[in-house]
């Protein structure tokens, strides 16, 4: 359930624009007149915001999005009638959620590379095959694109073509899976671009529908890049925890009551030069996991390189001792199954392997010291805290490490 919380924001902007629509028409005339031009601006936006912040694969879907509601609005005025207004409307509602779960499942690649002009190329072969099926004579794609599988009267009562729905119900699968296994923001959000877009495509015959439903989906997949960059800024890759640069920003509007701890991995070179990197950002992202689970309102960060800290708003170095206790153990008690070639690519398989029969084979213990300072009449800078923790960090060290000091 924690993963999912990654949809949190596209679930909270399509609600609101759920909950907003009903007041689109109190609004005053001139700022409806508006309204058809405000996907292209927020379009333009988030493609400049993902060329700034080389965001290859947000840029394409908002290409498409471009792509798509510039023929809706050139070619149709409500419900498709017609050869060519209908082919260009079901090969959007196809071709759209296609495009995004192939995104999703892509690498970032960048925009002028290689393979972002592939990626240009795909789409312009995208465009020409619409073109072609648009062609009078092309009776056959025309009917594959107007299939019904099922008279339902509720699915008769779409707009979507119905050779779209099972594109849209898989191309929202990938994209959960892919926003799941990433914790990418990009990912999660398109999502809520996936659901946008069929309002708008569904809402084709009510006026403001379209216009509404796909601003919501560039706004969408532009918060998603906006909270992807924050991440770079303010996020450790490694571990996922957040950066140093995001505790000196949390550093700066802390009261004057407050515990820091430093958290050092015991012999941390000597993982590296036994066993490789790899092993060593094993062990850091373990430490990590532990870290994140913190008790006593903790929350800790990447500090540097094999160091973390724990910072504890509001409480006492006495209030945190037992539970920064509790975790050393935690980790000390901890069996890492080390990462080889036969490691299974399922968790639930590789806990088994933990805590089965293997569980002396190709494991490794780890340890970590901790020094623990907190906020007084002698340290009124974060920084003077941080030194003390540093200090009881090294007696930690010195008094033979897995240990907490003060």
């Amino acid at each position: 359930m924690k993963n999912l919380t990654i949809f949190l924001i596209p679930a909270v902007f399509l609600t609101a624009t759920v909950w907003f629509f009903p007041q689109v028409t109190t609004l005053p005339p001139g700022r409806l007149e508006l309204l058809p031009f405000t996907p292209y601006l927020t379009m333009a936006l988030g493609m400049m915001l993902s060329v700034h912040f080389h965001r290859g694969r947000a840029f394409f879907v908002f290409l498409v999005l471009a792509a798509a509601y510039w023929s809706f609005r050139g070619h149709l005025n409500g419900p498709p009638t017609g050869i060519t207004p209908t082919v260009l409307f079901q090969t959007a509602c196809i071709l759209v959620p296609l495009n995004i779960a192939l995104f999703a499942v892509m690498r970032e690649r960048g925009i002028v590379t290689v393979a972002g002009r592939l990626r240009f190329a795909f789409l312009g072969l995208q465009a020409l095959f619409v073109g072609w099926a648009m062609e009078p004579g092309h009776v056959t794609i025309q009917q594959l694109l107007s299939l019904r599988f099922t008279e339902n009267r509720l699915l008769a009562g779409l707009h979507l073509p119905q050779p779209a729905l099972p594109v849209l119900a898989l191309g929202a699968v990938v994209v959960v899976v892919r926003a799941v296994r990433r914790q990418s923001p990009i990912d999660a959000s398109l999502l809520g671009v996936l659901a946008a877009f069929a309002v708008a495509c569904n809402g084709i015959g009510t006026v403001h529908v379209t216009p509404v439903f796909m601003t919501a989906a560039a706004a969408i997949l532009t918060l998603g890049v906006l909270k992807d960059s924050y991440n770079m800024a303010f996020r450790d890759e490694l571990t996922g925890l957040p950066s140093r640069r995001a505790l000196n920003e949390q550093l700066t509007w802390l009261g004057r009551r407050y515990v820091v701890a430093m958290v050092d991995v015991d012999h941390f070179k000597r993982f590296n030069d036994t066993y490789g990197h790899d092993v060593g950002d094993q062990v850091l992202r373990m430490v990590a996991s532990k870290l994140r689970g913190v008790g006593g309102g903790g929350k800790a960060y990447r500090y540097g390189g094999e160091e973390f800290t724990i910072l504890f708003p509001r409480k006492e170095r006495e209030e945190v001792l037992a539970t920064l206790e509790e975790l050393r153990r935690t980790i000390a008690d901890y069996q890492m199954r080390l990462r080889g070639a036969d490691r299974p690519s399922s968790s639930r398989e590789g806990k088994k392997l933990r805590y089965g029969s293997g569980r002396g084979n190709g494991t490794v213990s780890v340890t970590v010291s901790i020094g623990v300072a907190e906020s007084g009449a002698d340290r009124r800078r974060p920084a003077d805290v941080i030194k003390a923790a540093d200090q009881a960090l090294y007696r930690a060290k010195g008094g033979g490490r897995n240990r907490v000091c003060t």
